[in-house]
């Protein structure tokens, strides 16, 4: 395969990941071909390789900087903006953990603490079939949200070590 089509495969293969995974398949794209650039990207450049639109390109590389796996930076001489995205892949692993974990675990917390303090007789099936099922979805949350931390605190040496402990 020749360097173009892997590219190419390479950066479908990434919007299709990041589509699955929730995120827009452009934004995953786009932070692909970041990702396998050699040097900063200007923001015509990102829409002539994707085929995308200015708009299209400018919101998602805002979003990309957001997550904190993009960002902006100055090449001399050049009055266009440049990107580069984190080329240190655990990084950026735990850069989108943080912020999926923010989007949508830290929300889901907070209403199921709420749901928790559902009042009616304790005796009653229904209060407590629903007491029960928050009450194990909270845990299960809770301890997503442990692993997620210290997934995140983490260092690749140390991940990758412990990881190897468990599965021995």
């Amino acid at each position: 395969m020749k360097l173009p089509e892997a590219k190419a495969q390479f950066i479908q293969a990434w919007g299709l990941l990041g589509a699955q995974w929730g995120v827009n398949r452009t934004m995953a794209q786009i932070h692909a071909l970041l990702l396998i650039a050699p040097e900063p990207l200007s923001a015509e450049e990102i829409m002539e390789a994707l085929d995308i639109s200015r708009g299209n390109a400018n919101m998602n590389v805002r979003e990309l900087m957001n997550w904190g796996i993009v960002e902006k930076v100055l090449v001399p001489g050049e009055r266009k903006e440049f990107f580069i995205a984190e080329k240190d892949i655990w990084k950026a692993g735990t850069a989108i953990a943080r912020e999926r974990k923010k989007r949508e675990l830290d929300p889901i917390l907070k209403v199921l603490l709420q749901l928790n303090k559902v009042e009616g007789d304790q005796k009653d099936k229904h209060v407590k079939a629903f007491r029960e099922t928050i009450q194990n979805i909270q845990k299960f949350a809770h301890q997503t949200d442990a692993a997620l931390n210290a997934f995140i605190k983490s260092e690749e040496h140390w991940f990758y070590s412990t990881l190897l402990k468990v599965i021995r």
